[in-house]
């Protein structure tokens, strides 16, 4: 795919996604950034951003912005809304000065919410039931979508997409995975409907791609509109690497300009997203709630006990679907080297995600080119998925922390 560059050169060099041009191959994956916590962008989300782009990467991402307020799953989660538009503006500004594109990651809570919901009604899902999520929050049961509610989400989904596009994001990226509510459908660990958004792979996919195609149809000629989607589900009864091909294939035909190759589900497998254990005693520690702990509790008896972090964890299953299809896929999952930036250039890979390993070096893409560094000094122990609940956000434990104060300042004063 990639024969007429040497590996070395390639991850800097730019590289087309739809109709933007990305100045080299690395990219901030969607990642809570806990900096919201009145549901506004606040100076601390720009500062974020803005050093990510200023230490190198090609695109950074604003995680988890929830399409509708029933969506959202914590209330100071961002949700968009037309009175986002100015402070998200300050925060793309900033991000394209330092000569970085924006992209805003645009995800539906389903059935995996924390906020009890008008009147009885239980949030929507793929399936009725328990919510295993949600109990322990006070949302017991879940009700299955019929098709209106499908079409007022993916109207939700296109017209969040419009708002991105004027709050001046260039990319959306639509979080297929990790099990939000377009997981919920793709999952055979969610859906267990009988229609024709149930069953086989293909309608398992019915709805994601009716989304897709809805935010393409609003935005498409005027932003890249990429996909996070998950190539396993990291545990029996889930999806494997092969459903996700089938996925991917579909998605490549309704459009799609990037996939970018996740993995595992909050509830039944977070450890798989992050390829090593949680740190479960950093997590009890800042639950709000002593229910909440108990959900940790339980998430320490189910974690493999031999569990160890290796580089590259998601390779052999993002190979699968590498072969399926020909469009740009980004790779995600334990990248920590420039040789390993390298080999996945190799495998035909066309970006490289990172999420971890930025929070620890903002530039750690600077670095890497310049020759400064060839080895991230990450060790995953993933503390810093703890510190999203930190009044100052998220960061590197072996770091300094961020300012508190700057979470407590809208983006536009």
């Amino acid at each position: 795919m990639h024969d007429s560059q040497a590996p070395a050169a390639l991850p800097f060099t730019p590289v087309r996604v739809g109709p933007l041009t990305l100045r080299n191959r690395f990219i901030k994956a969607g990642a809570n950034e806990g900096m919201t916590p009145q549901g506004l962008p606040t100076q601390a989300l720009v500062r974020h951003h803005r050093e990510l782009a200023a230490g190198g990467v090609g695109m950074t991402t604003v995680a988890y912005a929830a399409v509708a307020d029933d969506g959202l799953t914590f209330s100071h989660q961002l949700s968009i809304r037309p009175e986002q538009v100015p402070h998200l503006r300050v925060l793309t500004d900033a991000v394209h000065r330092e000569g970085a594109a924006a992209c805003l990651q645009i995800t539906h809570a389903g059935s995996f919410t924390t906020m009890r919901h008008a009147g009885s009604r239980a949030p929507g899902s793929a399936s009725s039931g328990l919510n295993a999520f949600g109990m322990l929050h006070g949302v017991y049961f879940q009700r299955a979508m019929r098709e209106a509610d499908m079409a007022r989400v993916a109207g939700q989904f296109a017209a969040a997409a419009r708002l991105a596009r004027e709050a001046g994001f260039d990319a959306v990226e639509i979080h297929m995975g990790h099990g939000y509510l377009l997981n919920q459908f793709l999952s055979p660990l969610s859906n267990r409907r009988r229609d024709a958004f149930g069953g086989g792979v293909e309608n398992r996919t019915r709805f994601p791609a009716a989304v897709l195609r809805q935010v393409k149809d609003a935005v498409g000629a005027g932003m890249a509109v990429c996909c996070k989607l998950s190539v396993s589900d990291g545990v029996p009864g889930g999806n494997q690497p092969e459903d996700a091909a089938v996925t991917a294939r579909i998605l490549e035909a309704e459009g799609a300009d990037l996939l970018t190759l996740s993995g595992g589900r909050n509830v039944e497998s977070p450890w798989a997203l992050f390829g090593s254990p949680m740190p479960t005693a950093q997590m009890k520690a800042v639950a709000p709630s002593a229910v909440a702990r108990f959900g940790i509790t339980m998430l320490e008896k189910r974690t493999p006990p031999d569990l160890a972090f290796r580089e590259l964890y998601f390779l052999e299953a993002s190979r699968v679907v590498r072969q399926a299809v020909r469009m740009p896929l980004a790779y995600i999952g334990g990248v920590k080297s420039l040789d390993n930036v390298e080999r996945l250039m190799e495998e035909g890979f066309d970006c490289i995600a990172l999420a971890r390993a930025l929070i620890h070096d903002p530039a750690l893409v600077a670095n890497w080119r310049s020759g400064a560094v060839k080895q991230s000094a990450c060790d995953s122990c993933n503390g810093c998925v703890a510190r999203i609940y930190d009044p100052a956000g998220v960061s590197c434990v072996h770091g300094p922390g961020n300012d508190p104060a700057l979470t407590r300042m809208v983006a536009l004063q």
